[in-house]
């Protein structure tokens, strides 16, 4: 939702607020790396029950994931390895830090908790999943929904931060079965569509007589 509504301003107001990313040429793969790394750290965060700094790290590491796109565009060097990085290291980010947490919660004692977070994990990237499985059969389709991965990372790190690390796991667990549902319905939608138009394509076949 955050991408759909603002991601054509976000070049412009990276500009603005970080001149010095364009001061010399960097290589955002680098920014990339830089970024999944900060998120491994932040899962370390996690486990040892440091909820607060991981959610400052989760921060940190999203500025990262946040420039890189826009440096690659500035400096005319985007390439299809460098989006295929990019999103193989978000699923990466995405898993480690409620690794990181379900660890915490392991250590403890909380298997309630564990099991929260596990589904946490796994409906977030049943959201990413879904778009890139659909897209396959329909490029155009929309990634629709209001807990896309940016809404996802921030709302587990405002409630790391706040001290409501559980509140943060429930809403990311329902959020994300929601934009599945939602995905799901589009893809459906689209993908039905498509059949219909084959079936009354010039080339269709009416029967199976010899």
């Amino acid at each position: 939702m955050i991408k759909q509504r603002f991601g054509d301003r976000i070049d412009g107001w990276v500009h603005v607020a970080f001149p010095f990313l364009f001061a010399r040429p960097l290589d955002p793969n680098w920014l990339t790396v830089i970024g999944a790394f900060g998120s491994a750290v932040a899962a370390g965060a996690f486990a040892f029950g440091w909820f607060a700094s991981g959610g400052v790290l989760i921060l940190a590491s999203g500025f990262f994931d946040l420039v890189d796109g826009v440096v690659a565009r500035h400096n005319g060097v985007s390439t299809r390895f460098g989006k295929f990085l990019d999103s193989t290291l978000d699923r990466f980010a995405d898993m480690v830090m409620l690794v990181g947490i379900a660890t915490h919660y392991a250590v403890v004692g909380e298997p309630g908790h564990v099991l929260l977070a596990g589904s946490a994990l796994m409906a977030g990237v049943l959201v990413s999943y879904a778009a890139a499985c659909a897209q396959l059969v329909v490029p155009s389709l929309a990634q629709l929904g209001f807990m896309e991965r940016g809404e996802r990372v921030g709302g587990l790190a405002a409630g790391t931060i706040l001290g409501f690390p559980v509140v943060a796991l429930w809403i990311l667990t329902l959020g994300s079965l929601v934009t599945v549902a939602q995905r799901f319905g589009q893809a459906h939608r689209e993908m039905a569509r498509l059949d219909a138009l084959d079936r009354s394509g010039p080339g269709e076949r009416v029967g199976t007589g010899g």
